[in-house]
């Protein structure tokens, strides 16, 4: 999505909540980035204080990163449009039928989008687009 540091990336999620709360004019990916946010009306507070801007969200201590968690959501809107790999799309609207709402769906997906990330930096490479489609798929037959 973008070639920035961690802050710079969190500091996008901080500037489109704000553009969104004055009701400023936001281009297609803010867009994108507003509706997943209010979607996670847990984390308005948080984009409301840069002061957490630099804060480290340990899984060991029982903590969700936030940023990652949209970003996840981000990363399947783009897979899902693209249908990237090749099967997403369907596998999609498969579970958002099961689960009756997309953002539902999501969040199902997101266990197989983090194995096939963990896995690929683990093993330093790119993730394996087959492994993850067949998880996907796996989720959408149970």
């Amino acid at each position: 999505m973008f070639d920035q540091n961690r802050n710079q990336l969190r500091k996008v999620f901080f500037d489109t909540w704000k553009q969104k709360s004055t009701n400023s004019p936001l281009d297609a990916m803010q867009t994108i980035i507003a509706n997943i946010i209010e979607l996670h009306p847990e984390y308005h507070n948080l984009l409301e204080n840069e002061d957490t801007l630099d804060k480290d969200y340990l899984p060991d201590e029982g903590e969700t990163n936030p940023f990652l968690h949209m970003s996840m959501h981000i990363a399947l809107h783009e897979q899902i449009s693209t249908d990237r790999p090749p099967g997403i799309k369907i596998v999609y609207q498969k579970l958002t039928l099961r689960h009756g709402a997309a953002h539902d769906a999501e969040h199902a997906m997101m266990e197989c989008l983090g194995e096939a990330l963990w896995k690929a930096q683990r093993d330093q490479t790119m993730p394996d687009e087959q492994a993850y489609l067949k998880c996907l798929q796996k989720l959408s037959e149970l």
